[in-house]
Protein backbone atom coordinates (compact mmCIF):
# COMPACT_ATOMS: atom_id res chain seq x y z
CA UNK A 1 0.00 0.00 0.00
CA UNK A 2 1.21 3.68 -0.40
CA UNK A 3 1.36 6.13 2.30
CA UNK A 4 0.89 9.96 1.14
CA UNK A 5 1.40 12.85 3.69
CA UNK A 6 0.10 15.65 1.83
CA UNK A 7 0.62 18.93 3.95
CA UNK A 8 -2.30 21.37 3.89
CA UNK A 9 -1.35 24.19 5.71
CA UNK A 10 2.34 24.50 7.83
CA UNK A 11 0.85 22.69 10.89
CA UNK A 12 -1.45 20.00 9.43
CA UNK A 13 -0.69 17.78 6.89
CA UNK A 14 -3.57 14.70 5.37
CA UNK A 15 -2.55 11.07 5.76
CA UNK A 16 -4.02 9.23 3.20
CA UNK A 17 -3.86 5.27 2.55
CA UNK A 18 -4.06 4.15 -1.12
CA UNK A 19 -4.30 0.18 -0.86
CA UNK A 20 -2.81 -1.23 -4.32
CA UNK A 21 -4.14 -4.92 -4.21
CA UNK A 22 -8.07 -5.61 -2.62
CA UNK A 23 -8.73 -8.92 -0.99
CA UNK A 24 -11.29 -11.35 -2.97
CA UNK A 25 -14.72 -10.55 -1.31
CA UNK A 26 -14.67 -14.27 0.63
CA UNK A 27 -11.58 -13.37 2.12
CA UNK A 28 -12.62 -9.80 3.40
CA UNK A 29 -13.44 -9.43 6.62
CA UNK A 30 -16.71 -9.30 7.67
CA UNK A 31 -16.17 -5.39 8.56
CA UNK A 32 -15.22 -4.56 5.00
CA UNK A 33 -18.50 -6.38 3.95
CA UNK A 34 -20.42 -3.99 6.10
CA UNK A 35 -18.62 -1.60 5.24
CA UNK A 36 -19.16 -1.93 1.05
CA UNK A 37 -22.73 -2.67 1.35
CA UNK A 38 -23.36 0.16 3.67
CA UNK A 39 -21.39 2.63 0.84
CA UNK A 40 -23.88 1.11 -2.18
CA UNK A 41 -26.70 1.75 0.16
CA UNK A 42 -25.72 5.10 0.37
CA UNK A 43 -25.17 5.67 -3.32
CA UNK A 44 -28.57 4.31 -4.01
CA UNK A 45 -29.92 7.17 -1.43
CA UNK A 46 -28.10 9.67 -3.37
CA UNK A 47 -29.81 8.74 -6.72
CA UNK A 48 -33.11 9.35 -4.79
CA UNK A 49 -34.95 13.04 -6.36
CA UNK A 50 -36.97 13.32 -3.40
CA UNK A 51 -38.81 11.24 -0.15
CA UNK A 52 -36.85 10.66 3.12
CA UNK A 53 -34.00 8.80 1.47
CA UNK A 54 -32.81 12.06 0.24
CA UNK A 55 -33.46 14.52 2.93
CA UNK A 56 -31.20 11.83 5.09
CA UNK A 57 -28.88 11.68 2.48
CA UNK A 58 -28.12 15.77 2.22
CA UNK A 59 -28.12 16.68 5.96
CA UNK A 60 -26.20 12.95 6.61
CA UNK A 61 -23.64 14.48 3.74
CA UNK A 62 -23.06 17.92 5.84
CA UNK A 63 -22.23 16.11 9.25
CA UNK A 64 -20.06 13.34 7.36
CA UNK A 65 -17.85 16.87 5.97
CA UNK A 66 -17.76 17.76 9.43
CA UNK A 67 -15.93 14.54 10.73
CA UNK A 68 -12.05 15.45 11.39
CA UNK A 69 -10.34 15.04 8.12
CA UNK A 70 -7.50 13.24 10.58
CA UNK A 71 -10.24 10.22 11.28
CA UNK A 72 -10.90 10.12 7.16
CA UNK A 73 -6.98 9.22 6.76
CA UNK A 74 -7.10 6.65 9.61
CA UNK A 75 -9.57 5.19 8.68
CA UNK A 76 -8.20 4.70 5.40
CA UNK A 77 -5.69 2.49 6.13
CA UNK A 78 -6.65 -1.10 6.42
CA UNK A 79 -7.51 -3.00 9.75
CA UNK A 80 -4.18 -5.38 11.09
CA UNK A 81 -5.70 -8.66 11.05
CA UNK A 82 -3.33 -11.73 11.49
CA UNK A 83 -3.11 -12.51 7.70
CA UNK A 84 -1.63 -9.08 7.43
CA UNK A 85 0.42 -9.46 9.94
CA UNK A 86 1.83 -12.50 8.16
CA UNK A 87 2.37 -10.86 4.80
CA UNK A 88 4.34 -7.88 6.49
CA UNK A 89 6.83 -9.99 8.62
CA UNK A 90 7.09 -12.11 5.05
CA UNK A 91 7.54 -9.11 3.08
CA UNK A 92 4.91 -10.05 0.60
CA UNK A 93 2.91 -6.81 0.79
CA UNK A 94 5.31 -3.73 0.00
CA UNK A 95 4.57 -0.35 1.28
CA UNK A 96 5.59 2.97 0.74
CA UNK A 97 5.79 6.18 2.60
CA UNK A 98 4.97 8.92 -0.31
CA UNK A 99 5.96 13.24 0.86
CA UNK A 100 7.02 16.13 -0.80
CA UNK A 101 10.47 16.36 0.11
CA UNK A 102 10.62 20.28 0.09
CA UNK A 103 7.87 20.72 2.53
CA UNK A 104 8.74 17.65 4.67
CA UNK A 105 12.17 16.83 5.13
CA UNK A 106 13.01 12.85 4.73
CA UNK A 107 14.12 12.72 8.05
CA UNK A 108 11.30 13.99 9.55
CA UNK A 109 8.62 12.24 7.46
CA UNK A 110 8.20 8.94 9.90
CA UNK A 111 7.98 11.15 13.26
CA UNK A 112 4.82 13.14 11.06
CA UNK A 113 3.23 9.33 10.20
CA UNK A 114 3.84 8.27 14.25
CA UNK A 115 2.60 11.81 15.19
CA UNK A 116 -0.23 11.49 13.02
CA UNK A 117 -0.80 7.18 14.35
CA UNK A 118 -1.18 8.38 17.78
CA UNK A 119 -2.07 11.61 18.87
CA UNK A 120 -5.92 11.39 18.31
CA UNK A 121 -6.23 8.22 20.33
CA UNK A 122 -7.52 8.86 23.70
CA UNK A 123 -10.10 11.25 21.66
CA UNK A 124 -11.17 8.22 19.51
CA UNK A 125 -11.33 5.98 22.54
CA UNK A 126 -13.36 8.54 25.01
CA UNK A 127 -15.71 9.18 21.95
CA UNK A 128 -16.59 5.16 21.32
CA UNK A 129 -17.47 5.03 25.10
CA UNK A 130 -20.00 7.81 24.30
CA UNK A 131 -21.10 6.14 21.40
CA UNK A 132 -21.30 3.04 23.44
CA UNK A 133 -23.49 4.55 26.10
CA UNK A 134 -25.69 6.40 23.41
CA UNK A 135 -26.93 3.81 21.12
CA UNK A 136 -29.09 1.59 24.04
CA UNK A 137 -30.84 5.47 24.96
CA UNK A 138 -31.69 5.45 21.52
CA UNK A 139 -33.04 2.42 20.78
CA UNK A 140 -36.67 2.60 21.55
CA UNK A 141 -36.50 5.25 19.07
CA UNK A 142 -37.37 2.40 16.58
CA UNK A 143 -40.39 2.12 17.55
CA UNK A 144 -41.61 5.35 15.70
CA UNK A 145 -42.78 3.60 12.32
CA UNK A 146 -42.17 6.87 10.05
CA UNK A 147 -38.65 6.89 9.68
CA UNK A 148 -36.00 4.88 10.36
CA UNK A 149 -33.91 5.46 13.90
CA UNK A 150 -31.61 7.94 12.56
CA UNK A 151 -29.89 8.49 16.05
CA UNK A 152 -29.31 5.10 16.63
CA UNK A 153 -27.62 4.72 13.18
CA UNK A 154 -25.28 7.78 13.42
CA UNK A 155 -24.05 6.68 16.97
CA UNK A 156 -23.70 2.91 15.49
CA UNK A 157 -21.90 4.61 12.25
CA UNK A 158 -19.59 6.80 14.75
CA UNK A 159 -18.79 4.11 16.89
CA UNK A 160 -17.59 2.28 13.79
CA UNK A 161 -15.40 5.13 12.93
CA UNK A 162 -14.08 5.62 15.54
CA UNK A 163 -12.97 2.02 16.06
CA UNK A 164 -11.96 2.12 12.38
CA UNK A 165 -9.40 5.01 12.93
CA UNK A 166 -7.99 3.36 15.93
CA UNK A 167 -7.29 0.22 14.30
CA UNK A 168 -5.63 2.42 11.36
CA UNK A 169 -3.34 3.90 13.76
CA UNK A 170 -2.48 1.11 15.43
CA UNK A 171 -1.66 -0.41 11.91
CA UNK A 172 0.62 2.49 11.44
CA UNK A 173 2.33 1.73 14.47
CA UNK A 174 3.24 -1.92 13.90
CA UNK A 175 4.79 -0.51 10.55
CA UNK A 176 6.63 2.22 11.58
CA UNK A 177 7.74 0.19 14.76
CA UNK A 178 9.10 -2.71 12.73
CA UNK A 179 10.00 -0.27 9.94
CA UNK A 180 7.77 -2.28 7.30
CA UNK A 181 8.04 0.59 5.07
CA UNK A 182 10.12 2.48 2.25
CA UNK A 183 10.78 6.82 1.98
CA UNK A 184 9.59 7.54 -1.23
CA UNK A 185 10.32 11.24 -1.92
CA UNK A 186 8.03 12.61 -4.85
CA UNK A 187 8.83 15.43 -7.11
CA UNK A 188 5.05 15.16 -8.28
CA UNK A 189 4.12 16.34 -5.18
CA UNK A 190 6.64 19.07 -4.77
CA UNK A 191 5.63 20.70 -8.30
CA UNK A 192 2.18 21.15 -6.19
CA UNK A 193 3.85 23.24 -3.36
CA UNK A 194 5.47 26.74 -3.97
CA UNK A 195 8.94 26.33 -4.52
CA UNK A 196 11.72 27.47 -1.76
CA UNK A 197 9.40 27.53 1.22
CA UNK A 198 11.13 29.06 3.69
CA UNK A 199 12.05 26.30 6.66
CA UNK A 200 9.29 28.03 9.05
CA UNK A 201 6.44 26.64 6.52
CA UNK A 202 7.50 23.01 7.58
CA UNK A 203 4.15 21.32 9.07
CA UNK A 204 4.74 20.97 12.69
CA UNK A 205 2.29 18.56 12.98
CA UNK A 206 2.07 19.23 16.76
CA UNK A 207 -0.91 19.96 19.13
CA UNK A 208 -2.13 24.03 18.50
CA UNK A 209 -0.89 25.98 21.33
CA UNK A 210 -3.96 26.53 23.96
CA UNK A 211 -4.42 30.58 24.75
CA UNK A 212 -2.85 29.98 28.33
CA UNK A 213 0.27 28.27 27.04
CA UNK A 214 0.42 31.35 24.55
CA UNK A 215 0.03 34.53 27.14
CA UNK A 216 2.91 32.10 29.11
CA UNK A 217 4.94 32.67 25.94
CA UNK A 218 4.20 36.31 26.06
CA UNK A 219 4.90 37.33 29.30
CA UNK A 220 8.35 34.78 29.48
CA UNK A 221 9.45 36.55 27.06
CA UNK A 222 9.43 33.23 24.47
CA UNK A 223 8.83 34.44 20.71
CA UNK A 224 4.97 33.23 20.06
CA UNK A 225 4.36 30.49 17.60
CA UNK A 226 4.23 31.25 14.25
CA UNK A 227 1.19 32.07 12.55
CA UNK A 228 -0.52 29.02 10.30
CA UNK A 229 -0.60 29.49 6.96
CA UNK A 230 -2.06 27.45 4.02
CA UNK A 231 -0.18 25.47 1.71
CA UNK A 232 -2.69 23.70 -0.43
CA UNK A 233 -6.05 25.62 -2.34
CA UNK A 234 -8.82 23.61 -3.46
CA UNK A 235 -7.16 24.04 -7.12
CA UNK A 236 -4.24 22.92 -5.96
CA UNK A 237 -5.73 19.91 -4.18
CA UNK A 238 -7.12 18.91 -7.69
CA UNK A 239 -3.92 19.14 -9.49
CA UNK A 240 -2.47 17.19 -6.77
CA UNK A 241 -4.71 14.10 -6.69
CA UNK A 242 -4.70 14.19 -10.95
CA UNK A 243 -0.42 14.70 -11.19
CA UNK A 244 -0.77 11.49 -8.99
CA UNK A 245 -3.79 9.65 -11.02
CA UNK A 246 -5.36 8.68 -7.39
CA UNK A 247 -8.83 10.19 -8.26
CA UNK A 248 -9.98 8.88 -4.85
CA UNK A 249 -7.96 11.24 -3.19
CA UNK A 250 -9.52 14.36 -4.48
CA UNK A 251 -12.30 14.28 -2.08
CA UNK A 252 -10.59 13.12 0.87
CA UNK A 253 -8.28 16.76 -0.20
CA UNK A 254 -11.50 18.89 -0.45
CA UNK A 255 -12.67 18.11 3.08
CA UNK A 256 -8.91 18.82 4.57
CA UNK A 257 -8.69 21.85 3.07
CA UNK A 258 -12.42 22.84 3.63
CA UNK A 259 -11.79 22.41 7.17
CA UNK A 260 -8.33 23.66 7.35
CA UNK A 261 -9.38 26.80 5.97
CA UNK A 262 -11.99 27.01 8.71
CA UNK A 263 -10.28 26.96 11.43
CA UNK A 264 -7.29 29.15 10.23
CA UNK A 265 -10.22 31.55 9.80
CA UNK A 266 -11.39 31.70 13.30
CA UNK A 267 -7.88 31.52 14.91
CA UNK A 268 -7.11 34.62 12.47
CA UNK A 269 -10.55 35.88 13.63
CA UNK A 270 -9.83 34.90 17.72
CA UNK A 271 -6.47 36.69 17.93
CA UNK A 272 -7.58 39.92 15.73
CA UNK A 273 -10.59 39.88 18.47
CA UNK A 274 -7.60 39.64 21.39
CA UNK A 275 -5.77 42.23 19.83
CA UNK A 276 -8.48 44.79 20.29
Amino acid sequence: MRLFLVPISTRRTLLYCQKLRALPSDKQPWVDKITLRAARLWAGWEQKESGWQRAVVKYGNRALRRIPYEEWGLKSVPTLGARRRQEDIMGKEKHHLIFPPSVIPASRAPQVLQTLATERQALHRSRMIWCIIGIPISAPFALVPIVPNLPFFYLAYRLWSHYRALAGGKHLQWLLSNQFFTLHPSDTLDTIYPRHLPSSSLPEQEPNHSKSEASHQSESGQAPPAQERLLLTQDGGRKLARALQVPELEPELERAIWQVENAIRKQSQVSQTEKK
